[in-house]
């Protein structure tokens, strides 16, 4: 279940499926002096229009993407750029990784056993060549993730009642899947159940779908349809602690 949140004075949007350490969790990481016993933790969260509370004080590294619309996933190494990316995988400790969107669906991706996470972008471009599939598939392949062990939280992208398509792309996007019950209405489309559906269909369990339209919700994020062309974003945002 999604519910807002505030982050150094700003409202965010997070999803009880992935849930931040507690303040006496955080305090046992950092007197830890043994880094074995130390507790695990993820924060991930989407942000809104306020802006991005994400600082040198909330991370150590901060990276974002160079997002263009491709199937490009890259794992996080000591590069500080990913040129034509649109799919980062993170298992790097007190770094962050930034996605940027306005309409397009954010997938934020956390392995709980072997605690390593992810985030892609998915406009219709990114979900008919199943980018959310392709960062699982490289989670197991890299790392031996299994699709049980992986959370996804969705979070606010347009919504099938004002995302509508061509036919073509409907149709496109249609055939990523084998159930197509529920996922659109004539030329609508619902990226979102569309992307979910996708994980479902390769054995992903936990997912949790945001009910927030980025077009009716103009109000709390950007809307590239609604805003017509705005440059604006907001964020889904992973770190790892």
């Amino acid at each position: 279940m999604f519910y807002f949140d505030e982050l150094n004075g700003y409202k965010i949007l997070r999803s009880d499926y992935i849930k931040p350490a507690e303040k006496d969790s955080e305090d046992k990481i950092a007197d830890s002096k043994n880094p074995e016993q130390n507790i695990k933790s993820v924060d991930a969260f989407f942000t809104t229009r306020e802006g991005n509370p994400v600082n040198s004080d909330f991370a150590s590294r901060i990276l974002s993407p160079e997002q263009v619309h491709s199937e490009n996933i890259e794992i996080v190494d000591e590069r500080n750029e990913y040129p034509e990316t649109d799919g980062l995988i993170l298992t790097e400790l007190n770094t962050t990784i930034c996605l940027r969107f306005a309409d397009c669906t954010p997938l934020i991706f956390y392995d709980t056993a072997s605690h390593i996470g992810a985030i892609s972008h998915a406009g219709w471009r990114g979900t008919v060549m199943r980018i959310g599939v392709k960062t699982v598939a490289k989670m197991i392949l890299n790392y031996g993730s299994k699709p049980e062990d992986i959370t996804v939280i969705i979070g606010p992208a347009i919504s099938k009642c004002c995302y509508e398509v061509s036919e073509e792309v409907r149709d496109a996007l249609l055939n990523t899947v084998k159930n197509t019950e529920g996922l659109y209405s004539g030329r609508n489309v619902d990226l979102k159940k569309i992307n979910a559906r996708q994980l479902e269909e390769i054995g992903v369990k936990n997912i949790d779908i945001c009910p927030y339209c980025t077009s009716c919700n103009n109000d709390l994020f950007y809307s590239y349809r609604k805003e017509n062309g705005t440059t604006e974003r907001h964020y889904a945002v992973l770190k790892l602690t």
